[in-house]
C-alpha cells in the first residue's frame, strides 16, 4: 500500500476504456467520495490537457472522413470518424502523433508530481490511444513496449470494460462493431504491458465501490486536511487528460 502524506509527492490515477464505458462518471464519484479525506485533487483531461495538434486532428476527422462533430448523447447521436478509420497510412500518422503525445504524457506526470495536490487524476491515458492500433501486428507490439518504457505508470490504471451495446447507447458516437473491435484491444493491450485494473461491466453504484475499494487498498488516504475545504479539485488546461498487478472487480462487490 502507497501511503499520502503532506510531503509525499501525488499519487496518480488514470481511467480508461471505450467511449460510454463511464469513465466520467467514476471520477466525479470517486473525486466526491475522497472528499471525506480532505484531498486536493488535479485532474488532468487527456484531450484538453495532454493531447497535442488537437485541432488539425478534429479537423481531419470531420474535413476528410466527414465525421460529425460534438458529442452524442442518446437524444442526439452522432456518426465520428477518427480512430475508427483504419488504414495504413492513418496507422502511421496516429504512431507520429501518439509518440508526441507520449512526450507530452511524460512532461504533464513531471508537472503533476511537483504540484502541492495529493493525488493526480488522468481522464483517460496515453493507454486509450495505444488501444486504436492494431495489435496483432509485431512491430505495432514493439512499439507499444517501447512507448510504455518512455511514460511513467499512474500508481492505479483503471480499465473500465463495459459491453459495448450498452455503451453506445449511453454515448451513441460510433458503430458498434468498431466498439467491440476497441474493447477486445484493451483486453490485448492489458495481456501486452499488463498492470491494469480490470473493472467488470456492472451497474454504476456496484462499480463505485469497487474503485473505491481497491483505490482504498492501493493508497492509503489518512492524511490532514491543509486547505479550510474538504476537497480541492483542480482542473488545468483551457477547457473546462506503476506496474501494479492486474485486479478484476466482479459485480459481487460489498
Amino acid at each position: 500500500m502507497s501511503t499520502l502524506n503532506k510531503n509525499s509527492p501525488p499519487k496518480c490515477i488514470s481511467f480508461s476504456g471505450i467511449d460510454g464505458a463511464g469513465k466520467s462518471t467514476q471520477i466525479e464519484a470517486l473525486c466526491a467520495r475522497l472528499k471525506e479525506d480532505g484531498l486536493q485533487i488535479l485532474l488532468i483531461v487527456f484531450w484538453d490537457d495532454v493531447a497535442r495538434l488537437t485541432k488539425i486532428r478534429e479537423a481531419t476527422g470531420h474535413h476528410i472522413f466527414k465525421g460529425e462533430k460534438g458529442v452524442g448523447t442518446p437524444l442526439s447521436p452522432i456518426n465520428r470518424r477518427d480512430k475508427n478509420v483504419r488504414s495504413w497510412f492513418m496507422t502511421s500518422v496516429r504512431l507520429f502523433l501518439y509518440t508526441i503525445d507520449a512526450i507530452s504524457v511524460r512532461k504533464a506526470i513531471d508537472r503533476a508530481l511537483r504540484s502541492e495536490v495529493d493525488l493526480v487524476i488522468f481522464d483517460r491515458f496515453i493507454y486509450d490511444e495505444l488501444a486504436n492500433l492494431t495489435l496483432s501486428n509485431p512491430a505495432i507490439r514493439l512499439y507499444v513496449r517501447l512507448i510504455m518504457k518512455f511514460v511513467p505508470r499512474p500508481q492505479i490504471s483503471f480499465f473500465l470494460d463495459a459491453d459495448p451495446i450498452q455503451a453506445r447507447a449511453r454515448k451513441p458516437e460510433y458503430p458498434i462493431e468498431f466498439l467491440h473491435v476497441n474493447r477486445h484491444s484493451y483486453r490485448v493491450l492489458n495481456e501486452l504491458i499488463g498492470g491494469m485494473t480490470v473493472i467488470a461491466p456492472m451497474s454504476i453504484r456496484a462499480a463505485e465501490h469497487a474503485i473505491l475499494r481497491h483505490t482504498k487498498k492501493e493508497i492509503s488516504f489518512s492524511i490532514p486536511p491543509r486547505t479550510s475545504q474538504s476537497l480541492v479539485v483542480r482542473e488545468i488546461g483551457s477547457k473546462s487528460a506503476g506496474g501494479n498487478e492486474p485486479f478484476t472487480a466482479h459485480p459481487n462487490v460489498d
